[in-house]
């Protein structure tokens, strides 16, 4: 049992004894520090690695910035540029469209002075031609009767122009009607104006001549074939004169 007992002991630490080895201990939060620091030198390396192969292809981060910011300034000067042109020509655009307006109203002006005239010009003709014969009797002219479609549906426009010849010792009292054969509806009718209670607008009163301009509506399905003047004297039921337009 002792001779057992020595030989285990001898080969347990003897020359004999198995080999032992010594490690250092070495704390965990130093390896996750080691751990890091690799991690960080790698990624380093890593990027200098990738700007060094971008320089080398000849491509410069730092020039390409400042070629973007360069970039940047132009598009936002075009920008401002852009915006103060689309400014003057809109400007241009509202000066123009002032100016047709303009042009316009004038050559309305215009057409309506010359119309004007002419008519002065018919006027004046015409009291030429009567001159002559102004002594001859009482007569009462219809000059110039005309009826022209107005502005809205069913609207028309007439004038004409009023001359007592012959002695004129006291104006002509009296009033105008208006016949108007029209269509409606595949039937004939005739309109006679003024209506009931509107007497007093074709009320007419003048020494030498006068003007008649006005206005009259009907059914804006109506289609107006003639337009019938009539001038009476007041207190006689006897057409002094009278005068047709034909509008179909």
């Amino acid at each position: 049992m002792p001779s057992n007992l020595l030989k285990k002991i001898r080969q347990r630490f003897g020359i004999s004894a198995p080999r032992m080895t010594v490690q250092t201990h070495v704390a965990w939060y130093w390896r996750l520090l080691g751990l890091v620091v690799v991690l960080s030198c790698s990624f380093a390396l890593a990027a200098w690695i990738y700007d060094a192969g971008r320089r080398f292809a000849g491509f410069d981060r730092s020039e390409a910035e400042l070629e973007l910011s360069r970039l940047r300034e132009s598009v936002g000067r075009l920008s401002q540029e852009a915006a103060g042109l689309r400014a003057s020509v809109n400007a241009s655009d509202s000066k123009l469209q002032i100016e047709r307006t303009a042009q316009t109203q004038l050559a309305r002006q215009v057409k309506a002075l010359e119309d004007e005239n002419a008519r002065l010009k018919e006027d004046l003709a015409f009291f030429e031609n009567l001159i002559p014969g102004e002594h001859r009797d009482n007569t009462l002219l219809v000059n110039r009767f005309r009826v022209d479609p107005g502005a809205l549906p069913g609207e028309f426009r007439y004038r004409l122009l009023l001359l007592q010849g012959g002695r004129r010792d006291k104006p002509f009292q009296g009033n105008l009607q208006l016949l108007v054969t029209l269509q409606e509806d595949g039937k004939d009718a005739i309109i006679t104006l003024p209506e009931e209670g509107a007497g007093q607008a074709y009320k007419i009163s003048f020494k030498y001549f006068q003007r008649v301009e006005g206005t009259f509506r009907v059914s804006p399905n109506a289609h107006v074939k003639m337009v019938r003047v009539r001038i009476y004297e007041a207190g006689s039921a006897q057409v002094r004169a009278t005068q047709s337009f034909n509008l179909s």
